[in-house]
């Protein structure tokens, strides 16, 4: 009898230790199926630590990437996650610097296959910034997607943990390839090109004002709605650049003065986009520095300061005769990344009017 009990108990644990192994194998096997998604951490809001749960004060950029992902275990169940600190900053302190080793990055674990998408946790102040400047610098179609917080990690009802996880989402999701870079915040998708921050406070800050958000997330599923055919159809090459052309940007306003002009042009600027009034319109004294300035070889971008609509070539300004160049619907600070960009390649007017109007 003893001997039986024995022989019982040993099958028993071998049993038992094969339904272990099979069970960890199939974890492990699951594991592997998951997408691989690389989250790439710059600090921001989303990282940001206040001195109360509920008052409005704090410090942006002091958590690292392993406490955001601690705080949010169920990343885990949508993808293979890893995640590296690029930056630990609020974005208000973004620079080309920052942008040009992303964007370095990103291009290098897409060469390499170290992931099937990337996220990218930033703060809301310049997010929509980086998010056209990837948009327009990384050479591969995988998943780029931008994500922060309006409140901060330690606030009661901070938002970082569920926009970080649809971010997640969104990288991981097959439906997101193609799609390009994509800025991920209160469950809604938003292209790179056409998203701005629109309040200062609000969790539903963001918004593509000319045309909406392209998808949402729900119940741990994205959905897309519609893809933007202003694609953008030239990718530049920024892997050996360690610094960008100087844009400036220069606001309208009633009774501007012409001399910021002449400031721009002494320190060096090559391009300067000009945040006018209405469609991209500006007063008789402004407007004969910008021809002078034009005239130079300073490239000319007629911007608004409206956020929404376009503005529009020859209209109430003589462009051709001018050389001025207009933004068509991007933003004063999304035009001048586009113009830095362009001045890599060349400064002729036509030739960058084209970009713009094509990406």
């Amino acid at each position: 009898m003893a001997m039986k009990a024995g022989f019982s108990t040993l099958l028993l644990l071998i049993f038992i230790s094969f339904s272990f192994s099979s069970k960890a194998s199939q974890i492990i096997e699951d594991q592997q199926e998951l997408p691989r998604v690389m989250i790439l951490a710059t600090g921001g809001t989303i990282a940001g630590v206040g001195a109360s749960a509920i008052g409005a004060d704090y410090k942006a950029g002091q958590k690292p990437i392993e406490d955001l992902l601690n705080a949010v275990p169920e990343i885990h169940d949508v993808a293979q996650v890893e995640g590296e600190q690029i930056a630990n900053i609020g974005s208000q302190n973004m620079d080309i610097t920052t942008w040009l080793k992303l964007s370095k990055r990103i291009n290098e674990i897409f060469e390499n296959d170290e992931a099937d998408g990337v996220v990218v946790t930033h703060g809301t102040d310049t997010m929509e910034e980086t998010a056209y400047f990837l948009s327009l610098t990384v050479q591969y179609d995988k998943p780029v997607v931008l994500v922060g917080a309006m409140r901060a990690f330690t606030a009661i009802s901070q938002d970082g943990n569920r926009n970080l996880l649809d971010a997640v989402i969104v990288a991981a999701s097959k439906k997101s390839e193609k799609v390009g870079t994509v800025v991920a915040m209160d469950s809604q998708i938003f292209t790179a090109r056409d998203v701005d921050k629109t309040n200062t406070l609000r969790t539903s800050a963001f918004r593509s004002r000319n045309f909406g958000p392209i998808g949402t997330v729900f119940d741990g599923k994205v959905d897309y709605y519609y893809t933007s055919l202003r694609k953008p159809s030239h990718h530049f090459d920024v892997r050996d650049q360690v610094t960008l052309p100087e844009v400036d940007i220069l606001y309208g306003y009633a009774g501007s003065r012409p001399d910021a002009v002449g400031f721009s042009l002494k320190f060096g600027a090559r391009g300067i986009v000009y945040a006018g009034v209405g469609n991209g319109n500006f007063n008789d004294g402004v407007k004969e520095a910008l021809i002078a300035a034009a005239q130079e070889g300073v490239v000319i971008c007629r911007a608004s300061r409206i956020g929404a609509g376009k503005v529009t070539l020859h209209n109430e300004v003589d462009d051709a005769k001018y050389k001025f160049v207009v933004s068509d619907d991007l933003s004063p600070q999304k035009a001048r990344i586009l113009l830095m960009l362009a001045l890599t390649e060349t400064d002729d007017p036509t030739a960058i009017q084209e970009l713009i109007f094509t990406n």
